[in-house]
């Protein structure tokens, strides 16, 4: 882990890999740059999945996003997993792969959900060392990704992003900026988002998610299930103007729309993307939209974005 290049190679925009746009993918064959694949779907080897992925793997660049790590748990890690995930990475070769900072298991009991650390010394060495030792069995540095959260810790002696930074640095692996998930959070426990973004080392920062949420009023849950929202694209493009062109997908686990409507809402992205970061050599190599720029500007006008989210 001794390279001096931190980051990977700017992939563009992106898609999370959903059953639902298999058939589509291989008909239609879009213009997206990549694809991110839920690690746990695939593996095992053979069935519909594999046959699915493996065809979409020859054609577009892929990256691999789990949810079962539990890099922050108390339990040991799990090395048959690890060893599964390994293999699923020998067999697609993936750009990079990511997890979530945050623990799912105790005692052999996985809760099926992201919850949030305690943000102490104590939980940055403890995750810090674990995180190495995943990226020295998998021999690549790992992406962690921040979580949204509800309650906090009263033990917590540092903010979350101090938390994920110290994290980082001491594992030497990569951030994935989840925009949503901070706004998310920003709203549950009252900071403001932007000194979120001020406090993480743009070194390490290697993919941004963007999702949609459930807006409650008094609180806000993420729910994968909507459309990103305004605020949530304000806050990308502040992202964007700390972190430069960053690889860029959008999230949708449930309420899964037809895959041309996910395609438009990902043109957004670019659209902020390109009006935030004007004549930005790395945005230029990015092929998605390329079939679809005479449309662009009218689909823009008409949703989400806005002169009110993006300045041009």
């Amino acid at each position: 882990m001794s390279d001096t290049r931190i980051t990977e190679d700017f992939l563009g925009f992106g898609l999370g890999l959903r059953t639902d746009h298999f058939e589509h993918i291989l008909q239609h064959q879009p213009d997206i740059d990549w694809f991110e694949v839920l690690s746990e779907n695939y593996l095992v080897a053979g069935g519909k999945p594999r046959y699915y992925l493996e065809a979409i793997v020859e054609q577009y660049p892929v990256v691999m996003h789990g949810v079962s790590m539990s890099i922050g748990s108390s339990d040991p890690l799990d090395m048959d997993y690890l060893k599964a995930l390994k293999k699923l990475s020998n067999d697609i070769q993936p750009k990079w792969i990511s997890d979530h900072i945050c623990w799912t298991s105790i005692h052999g009991v996985n809760s099926h959900d992201l919850l949030p650390l305690p943000y102490t010394e104590e939980t940055v060495n403890h995750v810090a060392e674990r995180v190495r030792i995943v990226q020295d069995f998998l021999g690549r540095r790992i992406l962690l990704e921040n979580v949204s959260s509800y309650l906090s810790y009263q033990d917590s002696t540092m903010d979350e992003w101090d938390f994920l930074s110290q994290v980082a640095e001491a594992a030497d692996c990569l951030i994935l900026l989840d925009i949503n998930n901070i706004y998310v959070s920003a709203r549950n426990h009252h900071f403001n988002p932007l000194d979120y973004l001020k406090k993480i080392d743009p070194r390490r920062v290697q993919q941004f998610h963007l999702a949609g949420h459930s807006d409650f009023g008094d609180y806000v849950i993420d729910t994968h299930d909507h459309d990103v929202s305004p605020s949530v694209w304000t806050l990308y493009q502040a992202a964007l103007e700390r972190f430069g062109p960053v690889s860029t997908m959008i999230e949708r686990d449930a309420n899964i729309p037809e895959f041309p409507v996910l395609y438009q809402e990902l043109l957004e992205a670019k659209h902020i993307a390109e009006l935030t970061l004007p004549d930005n050599a790395e945005l230029a190599r990015s092929s998605f939209g390329t079939r679809s720029l005479v449309g662009l500007n009218k689909h823009i006008s008409t949703n989400n974005v806005s002169p009110k989210h993006v300045r041009a």
